[in-house]
């Protein structure tokens, strides 16, 4: 069974920049995090499945290559507290799912690409005390669910040493209809397929989430990063069949381990 990645793993684990330093003496220089969580098998699915975790901040001289689990994005701007640049990120498969949500429709994997912008508020010199607020806009260009999602995010850094760190974060998603009717609508056909009532589920906000981050150095170059939260399905997704099938809350965590250069 294949998942689509939870919103919290793919935008809101952000490596604080604190964390961030390391023995380089200039070139490529950051860190990267390779590790396992556990998460829905879809959305809205009760069953958990083990995934492979991926987390990285890549620096070359002003442009920065960051990594959240399967999603990749650059930031172009070299700015302390404005960030902004491009986001590409594949929405995994939905198929050889058990129950009546396997008889419907498989979904092919869709390649969604688009844009994010930030700004960083407060916080000291490595970053204690800082909000940064993102919006993100992504759009599928693989023709699977040709819809559109916008997610804002919001970060609070509550711990930043250079052998520990502590976020929290918060995220809401809104989508189109397009993006709704794919993965949580049920047509007349595949209703009769699945035996589950026909849907036909609008645009607005998909859900809510929240979650925290903890990182721990035990080197100059190794540590671990743990994180764990979860999203709440809202609007015509939490209202679903599909969802009904499975439940509203969509648990998430993972570890990986760190090495920076």
């Amino acid at each position: 069974m294949r998942h689509i990645l939870p919103p919290l793993f793919a935008t809101c684990c952000a490596i604080p920049a604190a964390a961030q330093e390391a023995p380089s003496a200039g070139g490529l220089h950051g860190q990267v995090a390779v590790g396992a969580g556990v998460a829905p098998e879809y959305d809205g699915s009760d069953d958990m499945r083990v995934i492979p975790l991926l987390f990285g901040d890549l620096q070359l001289g002003d442009v920065t290559l960051e990594l959240r689990g399967l999603r990749a994005r650059a930031d172009l701007i070299a700015d302390p507290r404005l960030s902004l640049g491009p986001v590409i990120a594949p929405r995994l498969e939905r198929n050889d799912v058990d129950g009546p949500v396997g008889l419907l429709p498989e979904i092919d994997t869709a390649v969604e690409a688009g844009a994010f912008v930030g700004y960083r508020l407060g916080g000291d010199a490595r970053g204690q005390g800082a909000v940064q607020v993102e919006l993100t806009a992504l759009h599928d260009v693989s023709d699977v669910h040709n819809g559109s999602l916008v997610t804002g995010s919001a970060s609070y850094a509550a711990i930043r040493r250079l052998d520990l760190f502590v976020s929290l974060d918060a995220q809401a998603t809104w989508a189109d209809a397009d993006y709704t009717r794919i993965y949580f609508g049920i047509a007349p056909a595949a209703a009769m397929a699945s035996n589950l009532a026909p849907y036909d589920p609008g645009a607005g906000f998909r859900d809510v989430g929240a979650g925290i981050t903890v990182g721990y150095y035990f080197s100059r170059r190794w540590g671990v990063i743990g994180r764990a939260g979860a999203n709440y399905l809202i609007g015509d997704p939490a209202d679903s069949p599909v969802t009904d099938e499975g439940r509203r809350w969509q648990p998430l965590a993972g570890v990986a381990l760190s090495y920076r250069f």
